[in-house]
């Protein structure tokens, strides 16, 4: 079972991704900051990571910097799952690193799709 780590700091959409994953058999681990993902990256190794720009103490943005710059964590498939949409955050996550980039309101299914595409080129 490969382990999804969901870091956002709505309560509610991490409750949506944390029973859509389960739903498809991944096993759903949630972070509500910066300083969480990072510490939930450590105990639970994640297979991918679906990464809020906007969250408290360290942004998607520094959490995702500090992924590529770890040897254990540099290949790790990211899609930044936020509101932003401009084009500077947009290019600039893919930049430092991001595999995919989905603007919210979004579709839980396709979020599920482009998950399943990069754990499967990963």
């Amino acid at each position: 079972m490969q382990t999804i780590l969901v870091a956002d700091d709505e309560p509610l959409m991490r409750d949506l991704l944390e029973f859509r994953l389960s739903q498809r058999d991944y096993r759903p681990v949630t972070a509500n900051d910066g300083r969480e993902a990072l510490a939930r990256l450590e105990d639970s190794d994640p297979d991918a990571v679906v990464l809020d720009a906007m969250m408290p103490v360290h942004d998607g943005f520094e959490v995702l910097r500090r992924m590529r710059a770890s040897a254990r964590h540099a290949n790790t498939p990211v899609i930044m799952l936020t509101a932003r949409r401009a084009e500077k955050d947009i290019v600039g996550a893919l930049e430092i690193g991001a595999n995919d980039y989905l603007v919210k309101p979004f579709m839980p299914e396709e979020l599920l799709a482009r998950l399943a595409r990069l754990l499967k080129n990963g």
